[in-house]
């Protein structure tokens, strides 16, 4: 089987929100609000990236991920670099990346515990499709009234340097040995590489493409080299099986995918280089219009989500 489609688990965070997707179905009334949806293979293991839907209503934690180096002798079989993509914004929401200005550890030591670092920290007003690559080692965290996807490598390692009153640990030591203490540069600016096929993120870690429109064709996947496609609107078919927004699926072989007029699709692989897609074809509705039928009983898509 070329195609698994991943098992959404949802997971209960303080941050997080109940009015959730549908899709995802709804918060328990007596739990913690749900903060994060992940995407896991039935078949069990860990794959090298990591899909997640995230929801807030407070901000998460300011917090950094360690790199490879770093988390080797810890015992992470990998460092964490993380990308998002920003699905629905409330007015004023924020994502803080970075610090405002190159500061050293005790003194970030000192901003953490007094509380000063919400001021260090460059908060970035977002809006939906906006996106970010986070290497490992860059003070982050994601504000309240957001939805969106993040991807990362696929492993549970999180260094928190201030949690905004909430009662969680920190881990104030682990965070300062693997920070990078100053301004943060995107790796790369999005760019439109063909029509219907921008690059949002090109490594280290892996790649982070969105697609959009229609087209047809196969995706030539080679053992060994799987790519995982989320359902972030419409959709279409992936080997005949529909996509739906709010969908993920690992793709491990050569696969057939249709997508339909106004599909939406996030598509990752691990590494840093852009893969061939040359027996996949973005093409004009026109040239669609026989396989209309097809697409009938598509879904509507996450209009807004959360």
């Amino acid at each position: 089987m070329n195609t698994i489609r991943l098992n959404a688990r949802r997971i209960e965070k303080p941050w997080g929100r109940r009015d959730i997707p549908a899709i995802f179905g709804s918060a328990t009334p007596d739990g913690e609000p749900v903060g994060e949806v992940w995407f896991e293979d039935p078949r069990g293991g860990r794959p090298e990236l990591l899909v997640k839907y995230l929801f807030t209503s407070q901000p998460l934690s300011i917090q950094v991920h360690p790199d490879a180096a770093a988390a080797d002798p810890l015992g992470y079989p990998s460092g964490k670099d993380e990308a998002w993509l920003v699905l629905d914004a409330e007015p004023e929401a924020k994502i803080g990346i970075g610090l405002r200005d190159e500061t050293d550890a005790q003194s970030l030591r000192e901003a953490a515990t007094d509380g000063s670092i919400e001021r260090l920290v460059d908060w970035h007003p977002v809006a939906a499709g906006d996106s970010f690559y986070s290497p490992a080692g860059t003070v982050h965290s994601i504000g309240a009234g957001l939805s969106l996807i993040e991807v990362q490598q696929n492993v549970d390692v999180t260094f928190r340097l201030y949690d905004f009153g909430r009662a969680r640990a920190l881990q104030l030591d682990a965070a300062l040995a693997v920070a990078q203490p100053g301004p943060y540069t995107q790796p790369l600016q999005p760019y439109v590489l063909t029509p219907g096929r921008e690059i949002l993120a090109d490594g280290p870690a892996f790649v982070l493409e969105r697609w959009r429109g229609p087209g047809a064709g196969m995706l030539q996947v080679r053992p060994g080299k799987p790519l995982w496609l989320v359902g972030v609107g419409r959709g279409g078919r992936l080997d005949g099986k529909k996509i739906e927004a709010g969908s993920a699926w690992l793709v491990e072989g050569s696969v057939e995918l249709v997508a339909e007029p106004r599909s939406d699709l996030l598509i990752a692989y691990p590494g840093r280089g852009l893969r061939s897609f040359a027996a996949f074809a973005w093409e004009t509705p026109s040239v669609l219009d026989f396989r209309r039928r097809r697409f009938r009983d598509s879904p509507k898509g996450l209009k807004k989500a959360g």
